[in-house]
């Protein structure tokens, strides 16, 4: 059986020069055994004479010649279809009809019943010879293949059986789906089964994988049949959802893993065009941090809106870099000026607004990762805070027409450096709105998204991909999630709202617990949580404990006060503002501490500073505890005796 399979693997020239010569031994063999079946044995030496040697060699010449015309020769056997079925049964019919007329051409007697056997039985020969093959491969392929279900017996998934049916890696073999109609039937020679019957199926056939084939599916019925296959801890695939599919850009056997964003993410918002155009289309737009995780989405948005000019603004080469490339493939004409530089660099912020007649900013530059910024207290500080403060007063004086700051949830009542600097970048914009005519400034404060470089979806993916342990670093931690581009696209259209000083807060759904988030991505991913009660589970989830700065549950809101707006997504809050004098004091007396070192003045200056902030863990700055010291070091003293507590 192995030598027969080797055949399949000598070059397409020889297959074909094999299948040709066996198809001439099927004429020959349905010539004669068409005369055996019509006379018998006994009167078959009456019948044949040297002119049926002629008719056999001329209908064997002209078939051939048929049939090469056909493509009967270009089929790969493997694949064999209807297509190619029907072409072979159009093929006994010529080499039959060619048998009639050469043997009355050449006055070769024969019974009249003889072409028409002769059609049954080479049509046999040649379409079951071909068959055979087939079932052949295809049972060998069947013992190298992956047992799948297909979730879905629609269009889609009738699609997606016959592309993994004459693929090389998966067997379907049960389609699963909630429609009465379709189950018991079969689709693509796969019978249906309703979906309480999946359990049962993955245990009998030793199932690992089910293939989501419900491109259509809302989001909700989504996440409902993530859920039910999650218990069964095996692993989920999808098919791309219906846009990318009309668009072209993957196919039905395009599978990729389920990703965490299609149990957390919500269902889709219309969104309000004209808002989305308002500040872009045909606007100059500048975005600070365009090569981070949101801010890299808000360009790719804007780019999609037509502005006159995008201004890409990142102090990291590489991302800035990533953005422009991709940017650049995906909207060849537009205009777009990649600036490498620093929001604290106010003369390149100046020459900027000057040349460029920048109309829109984006502010999305900051330093955000919690124990990082905690860390390095100036580093956040003055990137976030006097970094906001430079693009805000340059807006103001160039008046530009919409400033948009990009902030955090952190920012409410914050425990870490990280949240009190964006707390005082929101005060920054708020007092500047308060003093301007031209410029409409607003603030965007929303949670987590989901993939971002600071995430905890791709650590935790990597882990899992390590075999684990999972780190969790509290066993109640909560967050607030959102995708990518539904977070950006609410940015721009918040921003587009704004009449000045606007602290919009975005509408993040229910909070998640991280610990519930681990183990829907291990479970996802086909496999279980390693726990005392299971000990054989495949991936442990472990406690580190809450890192500097962190707390438990996170917070949209200060007070109370919230208001509604014309999306139901976006929700406008109203919060303490400062004085510019208490302003400009404050700023100036911690950016003296900074410079001095004193962490623990500046800590308490922060707290009392109307800024919310109350630290949950010790000073660890790194600058502050470096050696043990836990005073502040005599030679950086220099400027603090001019401080007044």
């Amino acid at each position: 059986m192995n030598l027969f399979f080797k055949f399949f693997e000598i070059p397409r020239v020889w297959k074909r020069l094999v299948t040709l010569t066996v198809d001439v031994a099927f004429i020959s063999i349905a010539y004669f055994l068409a005369f055996y079946v019509r006379v018998g044995e006994g009167a078959l030496e009456r019948w044949i004479s040297n002119e049926h040697f002629i008719v056999l060699f001329v209908t064997s010449l002209l078939s051939l010649g048929v049939w090469i015309n056909l493509g009967l020769y270009r089929a790969v056997i493997r694949y064999l279809d209807v297509k190619v079925l029907t072409n072979l049964a159009m093929s006994a019919i010529f080499s039959a009809t060619i048998l009639l007329v050469t043997s009355y051409l050449l006055k070769a007697e024969m019974p009249r019943s003889v072409p028409f056997i002769y059609l049954a039985l080479i049509l046999i020969l040649t379409a079951g010879s071909r068959l055979f093959v087939r079932g052949l491969i295809n049972s060998r392929g069947k013992q190298q293949k992956e047992k799948v279900i297909i979730y879905g017996a629609g269009s889609a998934g009738r699609q997606l059986c016959l592309s993994l049916q004459h693929g090389g890696e998966y067997l379907p073999i049960a389609f699963v789906d909630h429609s009465k109609y379709l189950q018991s039937s079969e689709v693509a020679g796969v019978k249906v089964h309703s979906p309480e019957m999946l359990s049962g199926l993955v245990k009998t056939h030793h199932v690992k994988k089910v293939l989501l084939a419900i491109p259509s599916a809302t989001m909700t019925q989504r996440k409902s049949i993530i859920k039910s296959v999650e218990s069964l801890k095996i692993k989920l695939l999808t098919i791309p959802g219906s846009a990318d599919l009309v668009s072209g850009k993957y196919n039905y056997a395009s599978l990729r893993e389920v990703e965490i964003n299609d149990l957390l993410g919500r269902e889709a918002v219309p969104v309000q065009s004209e808002l989305l155009e308002k500040c872009i289309s045909d606007n100059n737009v500048i975005v600070t941090g365009a090569g981070g995780s949101i801010g890299s989405e808000l360009c790719r948005q804007i780019a999609a809106l037509q502005p006159k000019s995008l201004i890409l603004l990142d102090v990291a080469e590489y991302n800035l870099y990533a953005v422009e490339h991709e940017i650049t493939n995906k909207f060849p004409g537009i205009n777009l000026i990649p600036i490498l530089g620093s929001v604290l660099d106010t003369v390149l912020l100046e020459e900027l607004f000057q040349v460029y007649k920048v109309n829109t900013v984006y502010h999305a530059a900051a330093y955000k990762h919690v124990p990082l910024v905690e860390k390095n207290t100036k580093a956040g500080l003055v990137n976030n805070v006097i970094g906001t403060r430079n693009v805000a007063e340059l807006a103001k004086k160039h008046n530009i027409g919409h400033f948009v700051l990009v902030s955090t949830d952190k920012a409410v009542r914050p425990t870490n450096i990280m949240g009190a600097s964006k707390r005082l970048a929101e005060l920054v914009v708020q007092t500047l709105a308060e003093s301007s005519n031209t410029t409409v400034f607003s603030m965007v404060r929303f949670g987590n998204v989901l993939g971002s470089s600071g995430s905890v979806v791709p650590l935790f993916k990597r882990q899992i991909n390590l075999g684990g342990p999972v780190t969790v670093t509290h066993p109640e931690i909560t967050r607030y999630f959102m995708t990518i581009p539904e977070a950006a696209s609410l940015v721009i259209q918040a921003g587009a709202m704004a009449t000045g000083g606007e602290v919009f807060v975005l509408d993040m759904g229910e909070p998640v617990k991280i610990r519930d988030l681990a183990e829907n991505m291990i479970n996802l991913m086909g496999l279980d949580v390693k726990s005392d009660s299971n000990p054989d589970g495949d991936i442990e989830i472990t406690y580190s404990g809450l890192r500097p700065g962190e707390k438990l549950f996170e917070e949209l809101l200060i007070g109370n006060a919230v208001e509604t707006t014309s999306h139901s997504r976006i929700m406008k809050a109203k919060e303490v503002k400062l004085s510019q004098k208490k302003l400009d004091d404050l700023l100036v007396q911690i950016q003296e501490l900074l410079n001095c070192g004193d962490m623990a003045t500046l800590r308490e200056v922060l707290m009392t500073a109307q800024l919310g902030y109350s630290p949950v863990s010790e000073i660890v700055d790194i600058f502050y505890m470096r050696k043990g010291l836990t005073q502040v070091p005599n030679h950086l003293k220099v400027g603090c005796n001019t401080i007044h507590h």
